[in-house]
């Protein structure tokens, strides 16, 4: 059992040991799953982002969606374990167990050779693990095994639109700016920004007509704070009185909300509708100088984990 601080003592000398930037593991229990964003070796590494990618769906049944952005990877993983078979070239590494024990998630990984060591202390030695139990080291040709302990996050989505007026704003750039803040000052980690594409015939749009997701993983203890936070910073940035947010604190967004959200880029919609989605699916609309703009900031909640599919125009 060692600490990142144990490993980089340990294995800094190795100069084929290159440690993962970030890892970051967000709980939903009662869907029974796990988001993890992993920040490849030194952020940089595509090819070993993209050779994950691959692997890890085809080798653990409890991967059940694995997509890259640049070196991230973001992986959706089950709550249980299961048994690898590993293949040279074909199998190379997998997730063999994800649990929660009392405020920490252990996730269990396994792979071959290089796979191996990625599994283990180059893993071991990104921000945010808390320890990590090797039980085979791996390198050359051989197996790597290791339990990485990592805090609980809860993950919360804020949906913002209509902020800006013809002269001044752009909710995109308001929404990052704030949230990167937020990074910064320590209250969460920002890992997502998501431009949604609405309805491009609202007689109510400024120009482009777009509202905005912002990610977040959170300490459980935080998510008010980090509500409330954001929620008095955009009051205080916005240039119009229009302006709304909602919040949903869970990993994948009900399919209620997604079905509002495409026909939030299809049709005009009303005010009372989005109440009735929201109330429905868990999700706290948040007047801010107005409650116009509660309909395209819950819009964005739905297309909060396809930040491509977002911008197209459907309409």
């Amino acid at each position: 059992m060692l600490t990142r601080k144990d490993l980089i003592a340990k294995f800094s000398n190795k100069t084929w040991i290159s440690p993962y930037e970030r890892i970051v593991a967000m709980v939903d229990k009662e869907a029974g799953l796990l988001e993890v964003h992993e920040f490849h070796a030194r952020g940089k590494c595509i090819g070993g982002s993209a050779w994950e990618i691959y692997h890890y769906p085809r080798v653990s049944r409890l991967v059940t969606s694995a997509k890259r952005e640049g070196a991230r990877n973001i992986f959706l993983v089950k709550l249980g374990e299961c048994e690898l078979d590993l293949i040279p070239g074909i199998a190379g590494a997998g997730i063999e167990r994800a649990t929660l024990s009392g405020d920490e998630i252990r996730i269990t990984y396994a792979g071959l050779a290089g796979g191996g060591i990625a599994a283990t202390v180059c893993r071991g030695m990104a921000e945010n693990v808390k320890r990590i139990e090797i039980h085979e080291r791996g390198g050359g040709s051989q197996l790597g095994r290791s339990t990485l302990v990592l805090p609980i996050k809860k993950k919360l989505i804020i949906g913002v639109d209509d902020t800006d007026e013809p002269g001044d704003g752009a909710t995109w750039g308001l929404v990052n700016e704030m949230a990167h803040t937020i990074d910064k000052e320590g209250l969460a980690s920002y890992l997502g920004h998501v431009i949604v594409q609405l309805y491009t015939k609202n007689p109510n749009k400024t120009t482009n007509c777009v509202s905005i997701a912002a990610t977040f993983a959170v300490d459980p203890q935080d998510e008010n704070r980090l509500v409330e936070t954001f929620r008095d910073r955009l009051e205080k940035s916005t240039y119009s009185k229009h302006t709304g947010m909602a919040v949903y604190r869970g990993i994948i967004p009900p399919e209620l909300v997604k079905n509002f959200s495409i026909r939030a880029k299809k049709e005009f919609l009303y005010l009372k509708e989005a109440e009735e989605v929201a109330d429905t699916s868990k999700v706290d609309l948040i007047p801010i100088t107005g409650q116009r703009g509660l309909i395209g900031a819950l819009a964005a909640i739905g297309f909060a984990n396809e930040p491509d599919e977002a911008v197209r125009v459907y309409a």
